[in-house]
């Protein structure tokens, strides 16, 4: 029986390229969504397509009662889960003197706390070992004004892969991936993004592959626990 994975927030974008890195390799993949239900459906087909199963599952991560019922699906595909990237997020924009509540609270409940109860929960059905690997952002280490509740909760989020690490070590190791500039956002303009591209020491934005190759480099890696990679192009330089 291949092994499985989760990837949350893999309907698209990096957790979409999460989830064919991790097909690739031999897993089974758990194949999360909030509610891009024909771009889920079009990466189960690519996934299906190299051989392994794929269930692709709806829920708002938001709602802790949602955790629950992701994980009773992916009790259903009956494979020992091996892999979690906690990958889904949402950033929101705004200033922090006038930042809505609900603005700030859909940060940190999607971005910090659904990634603290996936894990909690994977933990118990990794009887065998696992690895969770959780993506923050470069921006967990700097002051992003447009956007507080993101930052913060990503650098939330690498204090948490800490703890974590050392609570579910040895059998489980836990580890984030800090990407830079990947892929534009809806937040950000061309000019905006073109501009932040050209300041980076590397003058590039990264390759979705140069990202998931940490998540590879991490599998095989056994002997790494509790640290943030980070794969930034030279942002955290700048």
């Amino acid at each position: 029986m291949p092994p499985l994975a989760l990837v949350t927030g893999s309907a698209h974008r990096l957790g979409k390229a999460f989830a064919l890195t991790l097909a690739r390799m031999g897993y089974a993949i758990a194949l999360h969504h909030r509610g891009s239900v024909m771009e889920a459906d079009g990466t189960a087909e690519e996934i299906r397509a190299l051989g392994v199963d794929c269930l692709p599952i709806r829920a708002d991560l938001t709602l802790p009662e949602k955790v629950d019922f992701l994980f009773s699906m992916v009790d259903e595909m009956n494979a020992p889960l091996r892999v979690v990237v906690n990958s889904a997020a949402v950033m929101p924009v705004g200033d922090v003197r006038h930042m809505e509540l609900h603005d700030w609270d859909s940060a940190i409940h999607l971005n910090l706390r659904a990634p603290f109860l996936i894990s909690q929960r994977a933990a118990s059905r990794m009887t065998s070992g696992g690895l969770i690997v959780n993506i923050t952002d470069i921006a967990a280490k700097k002051a992003w004004s447009p956007s507080p509740a993101y930052t913060v909760s990503k650098a939330a989020l690498e204090s948490l892969t800490k703890t974590l690490a050392r609570a579910f070590a040895p059998a489980i190791r836990v580890n984030a991936i800090a990407p830079g500039l990947v892929l534009p956002s809806d937040v950000v303009t061309e000019e905006q993004w073109n501009h932040l591209v050209e300041r980076l020491p590397l003058k590039r934005p990264a390759a979705l592959q140069e990202i998931t190759y940490t998540l590879e480099f991490l599998i095989k890696n056994e002997y790494i626990t509790g640290q943030t990679i980070v794969v930034d192009g030279g942002y955290s330089l700048i």
